[in-house]
């Protein structure tokens, strides 16, 4: 649908636009792949995830529960306990979302250099 040079259906943008949105920002995806492994309390996911305030954790563990790529389990203890876990529909999103982060990892050396040179010549 997106390779090549074939063009998508307009009908079918807005569709692909709100999925972009959802795991196109960061959060979503740092969220995500740190739940790879299973269920994680709120804590453990923001201890886990550098620089996301709790704010903003809230928000994007309530946007992916909204849109059931993940769950939410309150346990009625003291403390009350709250743990997260990615749905079935959650983890089919580990496959793009994990070779985002190896693509990420491995050529983001390259565009920190290419943006350096494109500020040099800005200059």
């Amino acid at each position: 649908m997106l390779s090549g040079h074939s063009r998508v259906p307009h009908e079918k943008c807005p569709a692909i636009r709100e999925v972009l949105d959802l795991v196109g920002d960061k959060w979503s995806v740092l969220v995500v792949g740190t739940l790879r492994d299973g269920s994680l309390r709120f804590s453990e996911l923001r201890r886990s995830i550098e620089g996301i305030s709790q704010r903003m954790l809230t928000l994007t563990l309530r946007n992916l529960e909204r849109d059931g790529l993940l769950t939410r389990t309150v346990t009625p203890t003291i403390p009350m306990r709250v743990d997260y876990r990615l749905t079935r529909l959650g983890r089919t999103l580990l496959i793009p979302v994990l070779a985002l982060a190896e693509w990420s990892q491995k050529h983001g050396a390259a565009i920190q250099e290419a943006r350096r040179k494109y500020d040099e010549k800005l200059k």
